[in-house]
C-alpha cells in the first residue's frame, strides 16, 4: 500500500528487485527500456518503473560514475547483474534524495547477495559507499560505509564466478 509520501519499504524493496530484472533483461536481450516495458505482460510498479526507465535514461552519466569509482575493474567486465545492480543504485543515489543513505546501500548489498555472491555484496557496498562520497557528501560523511575508502580489489573470478580481467 503506498502512502502520499511515496511507497512503503516493502514495496520499495520489491520494486528495486523487479527493476534490476528489467535492467537485466534489457541488456541481455539489447533492448531499450521502452521495448522492454511495452513487451510487459504485467507493468511494474511506479518505483520499479522509474527506477528503471531512470537507471536506462542516465546511462552514460551512471557508468562514469561507476568506472571512476570501481578500482580495478572494467565495468564492461563486471557479472552482468553486478553492474545491473551497480546501475540501480547509483541512479538512486543519485535521483531519490529521500531515499536514505543507508537504506540504498544496504538493499543493494542484499539483492547482491541474493543474485550474486558474497564477494559481490561486499564490492558492491564498497563501490556504492564511493559513489555516495561524491554524490551524497554530507550523507557519505556521516555513514560509517563513507569511511571505507576506495572499492575493494577483488581478485579474477570473485564476483559471481565470472573470470573477469581488471581494467588497466
Amino acid at each position: 500500500m503506498s502512502t502520499s509520501r511515496g511507497p512503503e519499504a516493502g514495496e520499495r524493496r520489491q520494486a528495486r528487485e523487479r527493476a534490476l530484472h528489467l535492467l537485466y533483461e534489457a541488456e541481455v536481450k539489447g533492448e531499450s527500456a521502452e521495448e522492454v516495458l511495452a513487451a510487459l505482460p504485467l507493468p511494474p510498479t511506479d518505483y520499479a518503473r522509474r527506477l528503471f526507465t531512470g537507471a536506462a535514461e542516465r546511462g552514460g552519466e551512471i557508468d562514469g560514475l561507476i568506472r571512476a569509482h570501481a578500482s580495478g575493474w572494467a565495468l564492461e567486465r563486471m557479472p552482468a547483474v553486478d553492474r545491473q545492480l551497480l546501475r540501480l543504485a547509483t541512479y538512486e543515489l543519485l535521483a531519490e534524495p529521500g531515499v536514505p543513505l543507508a537504506v540504498v546501500l544496504d538493499e543493494a548489498v542484499e539483492l547482491a547477495k541474493q543474485y550474486s555472491t558474497e564477494d559481490s555484496g561486499r564490492y558492491v557496498n564498497g563501490v556504492l559507499a564511493a559513489i555516495a562520497v561524491e554524490t551524497r557528501p554530507g550523507e557519505a560523511e556521516s555513514h560509517p560505509a563513507g569511511e571505507t575508502g576506495p572499492a575493494p580489489r577483488l581478485a579474477p573470478g570473485a564476483l559471481g564466478g565470472v573470470r573477469a580481467r581488471p581494467s588497466a
